[in-house]
C-alpha cells in the first residue's frame, strides 16, 4: 500500500514541528519538506546571542539539521528548492532546484504551507548600496558579525526600533560601535509596550550610548558605492553600516491567484487552519493567527504560534471535519534591553486599537519582596501593566519589566489570558510566599489589586 504524501513548504518552526508531529502520530506517511534557502534552519531569534558570542557556533543556531532525519526513510529534506506554484487540479507543487536551475512537479495528498516572512528593505534611494544589510537569516547574521569585528566600521545606524532593531542596536553598542536607532513611530518598542514602559527603556538605551531618533522619515541612504550616511527629513547620520529591521512581508507571491490572501499578502485560513484550497493548510508567520484576547485574526510572528498551529493541523490532518477548531493563541514574547528585562502577553493599547477592542489599563510599580528587605539587587523594583475588558474585567493583556529577570511572570499572565480569568481572579490567585522570592501577596496579586483600586499591601 502506498504511503500518504505530505508536502511541507518551509523549514522553520512550523515546518519542523509538522515533521515531528507527523512522525509521532502516523506510520504510513511520505514527508517531503522544501526549503528555499541553503541553511536549514537558522533561528533568527538567536541572532543577537550569536552576535554577542553567546552561542556554541553559528551553525548550531538552528531548529534542526537535515541530518536529524537522515536515517528516517519517511522524511526527505530538500534545501535550495523553491516552490513556485501549486497545481490544484493535479495536486502537485512545482519546485525549482536553485542549484541546477531545473524544475520538477511533486505530488501531494496533504500540503502544509509554512512559508514564513522576509525582512523589508526600505524603498528609498541608496537601498542597494554596499553595507546596507538586513537582520534575518544565516547569511545576514554572519555578514553583520564580520562588520561588528571590523575596526574600520565605527558608525552603525539601525532602522526600526522593534525587537529585532533593539537587538541589533544592543549588539552593535556592545561591540564598541557608535549606534543610532531610527524609527518612524514616536517611541522605541511602541507596538509592543505602552508608554509607561517604553519611556523607561528609551532612557536606558540613551544611557547606554544608543542615540534614539523617533518620528523620523528616512529619505535616502547616502553614498556612491558604499553607504556613508542615512538621511532623514530633518538630519543626516554618518553610517558605515546600516542594519534594516523595519518590518517583514509574507513569502506568498507564489500563492497569488491560487490561495486566498488578504490585501497585505497574509494567508487566509478558516477556524481549522485550512486554506480555500482542499487539503492545503497554512501555519506560521505568513498567516493571520487567531488571537484569543482580540477575538480576531491578526499577524503574530512568533515561533510559539507556528508550533502550536502545526501541532493542531497534523493532529486533525486526516479528519474530514476536524472535531474541534483551533483554540487560538495569546501571543507572548520577551526581550532584554541592556540591564532591563521585559515580557508581554496578549494585547496592549496599540494592538487593542488595531483590533477595535476596548480596554482599561493599570500600571503598578512596586518591590518584588517584603519592605524589610532593602531596595536594590535583593529587592528589585518591578513594573506590571495589566489590560482588561472594561465591563467584565477579563484579562486581555499584560507586561512585566524589571532589572531583575521577572519575565517568567508573563507566563502566568499568558495562562490567565488564555483561560479568560478576570482581574479579580488574579488579585486572589493562590501563589507561594517565601520572602527570599516574593511578597505575602505576590507582585501579580498586588498589581491586580491595584487595578481594582485597592490600597497597596
Amino acid at each position: 500500500m502506498s504511503k500518504t504524501k505530505v508536502v511541507i513548504i518551509g523549514a522553520s518552526h512550523g515546518g519542523h514541528q509538522s515533521i515531528l508531529e507527523l512522525l509521532k502520530r502516523y506510520d504510513d506517511v511520505d514527508i517531503k519538506l522544501f526549503e528555499a534557502g541553503d541553511f536549514v534552519s537558522f533561528m533568527s531569534c538567536g541572532m543577537e546571542l550569536y552576535l554577542e558570542d553567546k552561542v556554541t557556533d553559528v551553525n548550531d543556531v538552528r531548529n534542526f539539521s537535515p541530518d536529524d532525519f537522515a536515517k528516517n526513510e519517511n522524511v526527505e529534506i530538500l534545501n535550495n528548492h523553491v516552490v513556485t506554484k501549486i497545481n490544484t487540479d493535479k495536486k502537485t507543487v512545482t519546485v525549482v532546484d536553485s542549484k541546477s536551475n531545473t524544475d520538477q512537479d511533486y505530488p501531494y495528498d496533504k500540503l502544509i504551507l509554512s512559508s514564513g516572512v522576509t525582512p523589508k528593505s526600505l524603498p528609498v534611494p541608496g537601498a542597494d548600496l554596499e553595507n546596507v544589510f538586513l537582520m534575518r537569516g544565516y547569511d545576514w547574521a554572519t555578514s553583520i558579525k564580520a562588520k561588528l569585528e571590523d575596526a574600520s566600521v565605527k558608525n552603525i545606524t539601525v532602522i526600526g526600533a522593534g525587537y529585532i532593531g533593539i537587538e541589533a542596536a544592543e549588539a552593535s553598542r556592545k561591540a564598541g560601535k557608535n549606534v543610532t536607532l531610527i524609527d518612524v513611530i514616536d517611541r522605541p518598542l511602541g507596538t509592543y509596550l505602552d508608554s509607561e514602559m517604553t519611556d523607561i527603556l528609551a532612557k536606558e538605551l540613551e544611557e547606554k550610548g544608543v542615540k534614539v531618533v523617533t518620528s523620523a522619515k528616512i529619505t535616502e541612504y547616502v553614498g556612491t558605492d558604499k553607504v556613508t550616511a542615512v538621511k532623514t527629513t530633518d538630519a543626516e547620520y554618518p553610517s558605515d553600516l546600516v542594519i534594516q529591521a523595519a518590518g517583514v512581508k509574507a513569502n506568498t507571491d507564489y500563492l497569488k491567484g491560487t490561495v486566498d490572501l488578504d490585501d497585505r499578502g497574509w494567508i487566509k485560513t478558516d477556524e481549522y487552519l485550512q486554506t480555500n484550497v482542499p487539503d492545503v493548510y497554512a501555519v506560521g508567520d505568513a498567516t493571520l493567527a487567531y488571537s484569543i484576547p482580540a477575538n480576531n485574526h491578526v499577524p503574530i510572528a512568533l515561533a510559539t504560534v507556528a508550533r502550536r498551529e502545526a501541532r493542531y493541523v497534523v493532529e486533525h490532518l486526516f479528519e474530514k471535519q476536524p472535531s474541534v477548531p483551533f483554540g487560538g493563541v495569546v501571543g507572548s514574547s520577551a526581550l532584554s534591553v541592556f540591564d532591563y528585562h521585559f515580557a508581554q502577553s496578549g494585547l496592549n493599547s496599540f494592538t487593542a486599537g488595531r483590533s477595535n477592542v476596548k480596554i482599561n489599563s493599570s500600571f503598578y510599580v512596586g518591590q518584588l519582596r517584603p519592605a524589610y528587605i532593602p531596595t536594590g539587587k535583593e529587592n528589585p523594583q518591578v513594573c506590571v501593566q495589566l489590560f482588561f475588558a472594561p465591563s467584565s474585567h477579563v484579562l486581555l493583556g499584560g507586561a512585566v519589566l524589571s532589572k531583575y529577570d521577572v519575565t517568567a511572570q508573563a507566563n502566568v499572565l499568558a495562562l490567565a489570558i488564555q483561560h479568560k480569568l478576570t482581574v479579580e481572579d488574579l488579585a486572589e490567585a493562590d501563589f507561594f510566599f517565601q520572602p527570599g522570592f516574593d511578597r505575602q501577596w505576590s507582585i501579580l496579586n498586588v498589581a491586580a489589586q491595584h487595578a481594582l483600586g485597592e490600597k497597596d499591601f
